[in-house]
């Protein structure tokens, strides 16, 4: 279910822009909890045929994305309409730094409704919540997860720009 609490959710979209560039996402999420840990050499196989695999680091998920200008400028928040999934963001509110919105899902795949919430702390840093109870695939989902971000650089690197969607809000 990490797939619905999508890292760079909605704080693109609170008052402060992000900035555009390489970013640091971290991750707490009572899914992790249950999460098997790869063993290292499965990692370097994945990633030597360019899957995407994320660090686990102190109960976290911690992976690099790229905010690229228009993302930044972006006034809708990016991954919160999650419309393959039947989900869309209804009531969003924001105040200075802070915002919150809430995720209503309802399709034959998901039913339930959430809440994002979150504050910058100027154009470089950002923390927000996202909870969620429902169903998915008709099994019970109840999930709480932490995020976290940074900004790291101007220039993204290797690291292609982010769409929306979990890399990773």
């Amino acid at each position: 279910l990490l797939l619905l609490c999508p890292m760079l959710s909605v704080p693109a979209w609170a008052q402060e822009k992000l900035k555009p560039g390489l970013w640091e996402m971290r991750m707490k999420s009572d899914a992790l909890k249950n999460m098997p840990k790869i063993p290292p050499e499965q990692v370097a196989q994945m990633r030597k045929m360019g899957i995407e695999v994320p660090q686990i680091q102190d109960g976290s998920m911690v992976t690099r994305a790229c905010i690229t200008k228009e993302m930044a400028e972006s006034a809708q928040p990016p991954g919160t309409e999650m419309k393959e999934m039947g989900c869309q963001s209804k009531n969003a509110q924001r105040s200075g730094g802070s915002y919150s919105v809430d995720i209503v899902c309802n399709s034959a795949t998901m039913k339930g409704e959430g809440q994002a919430k979150g504050t910058f702390s100027g154009s470089e840093s950002f923390t927000s919540t996202y909870d969620f109870k429902g169903t998915m695939h008709g099994q019970p989902v109840n999930q709480h997860s932490e995020q976290s971000g940074k900004w790291v650089a101007a220039d993204c690197g290797t690291v292609k720009p982010a769409n929306g969607a979990a890399p990773g809000k």
